[in-house]
């Protein structure tokens, strides 16, 4: 079994859910069961999933859950972009979010990469 503790990608996971907890805290309150809590869900799902995954036994199952939480990064940039756009985001807390969320996905999908071309 894997410790999730030990991922950067995981750690990294937290500190983007965390973040995503600060920036949505200031949206209107109208906002809090709508987009805000669909970013905070994502946020948390990025690294509940890469924590779910590392306990599983099989290297194609682990691989199934990172895909997951990639899906989530994705889904949260999408998220951030509509927050920009409707004016709760300003231009340079998006960029500040933007860039190291890219770094996470990227890195995400590099585990996965490396685990599929491992040997048994």
């Amino acid at each position: 079994m894997r410790n999730f503790r030990d991922y950067d990608i995981w750690k990294e996971a937290i500190n983007t859910a965390r973040t995503v907890y600060l920036i949505t805290r200031l949206f209107p309150s109208h906002e809090r069961f709508g987009l805000a809590g669909q970013m905070q869900r994502a946020s948390v799902s990025i690294g509940s999933n890469i924590a779910e995954g590392a306990s599983r036994s099989s290297p194609k199952e682990f691989i199934r859950f990172l895909e997951m939480s990639v899906g989530s990064a994705f889904e949260l940039e999408t998220q951030m972009m509509i927050a920009f756009e409707i004016g709760y985001v300003a231009d340079e807390e998006k960029e500040e979010f933007i860039e190291p969320l890219h770094r996470l996905q990227k890195q995400i999908h590099g585990l996965i990469e490396s685990i599929a071309h491992s040997k048994p």
